[in-house]
Order: C-alpha cells, then sequence, then structure tokens
C-alpha cells in the first residue's frame, strides 16, 4: 500500500509559508504524495471548511520547486467547473516541471451554488464531467507536433496543438473521486483509479468488492482519503488510534482491496502535524503487512 498526504491548502490551518517545510518533511519520512483540495467560489452556506482555499493546481506548481521526489495530487478537483483544456496543460506542465510526479483525481463536486456562481449548470455536471475526462486524455496522449480534434457537445477542439506532453507516457495517473455508481463506472471505464473519502470499513468493504467485480481484468487503483484521530476527539474520522488499532484498521482496509491511502493528519500548527506525520511513519506504516 501507498500512503498520501492531505496538504492544508485550506481552512487557513497553517500560514502559507508552512507548507514548504511540510512537503519537505513528508518527502523525508518516505510518504508517496501531497494532495491538495480543490474549490475555486464556494457560496457562503457551503464555505465552512473551503472557503479560505489556496488554488490546487497553482500550490502544486509552487511546492513542486521546494521537493525532488514526492509525487504532486489533488483531491479532488471540480473538473466540470473548469474549461478542461487549460486542466490539461496546467497538469502536463506541471508534470514536466517536475519531472513526472503529478497526479490528478478528477470529481463532479456536491455544491450547486459553486456551479452558480461560475456560469456552469449543475445539472449538466456529469455530462460534462465525461466530456471533459475524453478531452483531457485525448491532449496529453496527442502525437507530438500532430494536430488534435475533438468534438463532443460541450467542448470542441479543431487542429489544436498541444505540447509540450506530459512527462509521463499517456499523462499523470487519473483517478476519478465520488461514491455513487457513475463515479464508479467512470473511474473503471475513463481513468486510472477510484478514490474513495471518509468511508468507514464497513462502507468501504461492498464498494471495494464492487469495483473490483467491474473491473475485471483491468488494472485500477483504489485509494481512500481519511481523517486520522489519536485521541478519538475526531468522532467522524474513519481511522482512530492509539497505534494498534490503527495498524489493525488499515491492514483490514488493504485486505478489503485499498491500494493507496490518503491521510489527513490531525493539527492546528506546523509542529503538531510534523509529529502526528512522524508517528504514523514511524509506529505504523513499518507494521503494516506488504500485500
Amino acid at each position: 500500500m501507498q500512503y498520501g498526504l492531505i496538504l492544508p491548502n485550506f481552512g487557513a490551518r497553517l500560514p502559507p509559508g508552512d507548507l514548504v517545510p511540510l512537503a519537505r518533511h513528508a518527502q523525508e519520512l518516505g510518504f508517496h504524495s501531497l494532495w491538495t483540495t480543490d474549490h475555486i467560489l464556494l457560496p457562503q452556506r457551503d464555505a465552512q471548511r473551503f472557503g479560505w482555499i489556496l488554488e490546487a493546481v497553482t500550490t502544486l506548481a509552487y511546492l513542486a520547486g521546494h521537493t525532488s521526489t514526492i509525487r504532486l495530487g489533488v483531491s479532488c478537483l471540480v473538473l466540470p467547473i473548469r474549461q478542461p483544456a487549460l486542466v490539461a496543460k496546467q497538469m502536463a506542465t506541471l508534470d514536466t516541471l517536475s519531472g513526472g510526479r503529478a497526479m490528478l483525481c478528477a470529481c463532479v463536486g456536491w455544491s450547486a451554488g459553486e456551479y452558480t456562481n461560475l456560469g456552469i449548470p449543475f445539472r449538466e455536471r456529469g455530462q460534462r464531467m465525461e466530456e471533459a475526462l475524453r478531452l483531457l486524455r485525448t491532449l496529453w496522449r496527442s502525437a507530438p507536433g500532430q494536430p488534435v480534434d475533438f468534438e463532443g457537445r460541450y467542448y470542441s477542439v479543431r487542429q489544436g496543438i498541444f505540447a509540450p506532453a506530459p512527462h509521463q507516457p499517456g499523462g499523470p495517473p487519473l483517478w476519478i473521486g465520488g461514491h455513487g455508481p457513475a463515479a464508479m463506472r467512470r473511474a473503471v471505464g475513463l481513468a486510472d483509479g477510484w478514490h474513495l473519502s471518509s468511508l468507514p470499513l464497513e462502507t468501504f468493504r461492498p464498494l471495494a468488492r464492487r469495483f473490483r467485480q467491474a473491473c475485471g481484468a483491468r488494472r485500477r487503483t483504489l485509494s481512500l482519503r481519511a481523517r486520522l484521530s489519536y485521541d478519538g476527539q475526531d468522532r467522524q474520522a474513519p481511522l482512530q488510534g492509539p497505534e494498534a488499532r490503527l495498524v489493525d484498521t488499515l491492514q483490514a482496509y488493504q485486505e478489503a482491496g485499498l491500494d493507496y491511502l490518503v491521510v489527513d493528519f490531525p493539527g492546528s500548527d506546523l509542529a503538531s502535524l510534523q509529529r502526528a506525520m512522524e508517528r504514523f511513519a514511524t509506529h505504523i506504516i513499518p507494521r503494516l503487512e506488504t500485500p
């Protein structure tokens, strides 16, 4: 199993300058990836957690220059509220400048008000999502120097030149966020993996089983974003400590089919976040069974 870290680019938990030492420390501890969270313009009624937020891709581009090996992803980018050709260019540029470290998880989002604020019909989000995913892949996989044609209901490209190509052949790994049947179908048919969020083990198990059955022989990554609480004060966190309990819980997730865990660690400042990361890297990861 691989391990990522949710960066606190939202909620004003840290001064923005603390993201650099946090990212570097995660790399030193051996975490595989860093993940930002995405929103653009939530209405006040939906903005309790994510009203204060640094733009997801820009933040990763900044951190790419301060790290060297750790991968850089978005969990999850609300794709239908963005122009997909621009997303394709941003992620290809990030991948090129970072030496092939970019990852992307895309989702349809949940705030109808954010769609309204950005002038995109909320009812069209599913259709826009699928067309945008196809356009991302078309651009990332285009032959060098060859014009691209793409004709869809929402997006059209005629004799477009997309260069440079991403560093990773075919483009960055592309996952789909969301828990519903449509998200799973997109993950199986249009992407490289399925990214679930905040699911307790008893909910995760049947979804993982259905996903593996739908994938058949196709290799797809199954990942989970989850908050962690060592002291039990966050009762909604799927991962509850102490260490022995966390090891047992994570082994059960792994046996159920989890490939990739992205952890949202507790902490209200840089020092407490770093201690939580160190505790996990030192006392939990080495005790987990390797599949």
